[in-house]
């Protein structure tokens, strides 16, 4: 779907759901608030949440109508936000500088990369996405999503049925955290100066 047809979606209030979903609730529930990023946060749902619970967040999205909408619904709760189109713009992070990170229900798999570097070792990284046929793009396939936290310690897995009535699709959904030996390399950096 393109930007314009995204913007239209949020300007009609169809794609704006009130709830997190379930996932980032459950995760979220038993940590300490931290630093937070939301990519691809829509109306911003996940954003709202989080930062309700105390984190600081950061939400970006390539709909600015969803960045507006998220900014309206948001309540009062401090939200840095962004409109950042991943596709066509890169993504800079800070390696390092994120307690918590949310991928929710998009998918671009040269992104998965940048978000594990950019959360800091202990640090959780929450996605969601759609399964489906291998020549589909915007779908993974079974065991794909598990296959690129190899090393990290597995929180929550599943495929399978949608866990939310607004989706129809088989999903995959991780919780995984990022262990403390995968040191950033201003780390090492840092470890093996004098």
């Amino acid at each position: 779907m393109k930007l314009k047809e995204w913007d239209q979606r949020y300007r009609s209030g169809q794609a704006a759901f009130d709830t997190p979903a379930p996932l980032v609730a459950k995760i979220s529930a038993g940590l300490v608030p931290g630093r937070a990023l939301d990519v691809a946060c829509g109306a911003g749902r996940n954003a709202i949440y989080l930062a309700r619970l105390g984190w600081r967040v950061k939400a970006m999205d390539g709909s600015a109508a969803a960045i507006e909408t998220l900014s309206q619904r948001a309540g009062g709760s401090p939200i840095e936000t962004a409109v950042v189109d991943l596709q066509q713009e890169p993504l800079l992070l800070d390696t390092g500088a994120w307690d918590l990170i949310v991928d929710s229900y998009y998918l671009q798999r040269d992104l998965f990369p940048l978000l594990m570097r950019a959360l800091r070792p202990g640090g959780i990284l929450i996605a969601i996405v759609h399964l489906g046929d291998p020549a589909t793009p915007r779908r993974m396939v079974t065991g794909e999503l598990r296959s690129m936290f190899e090393g990290w310690n597995i929180l929550h897995y599943y495929e399978g049925a949608p866990t939310e009535a607004c989706h129809r699709q088989p999903v995959a959904e991780i919780a995984a955290r990022k262990p403390s030996h995968l040191l950033t390399s201003q780390e090492l950096r840092t470890r093996t100066t004098p």
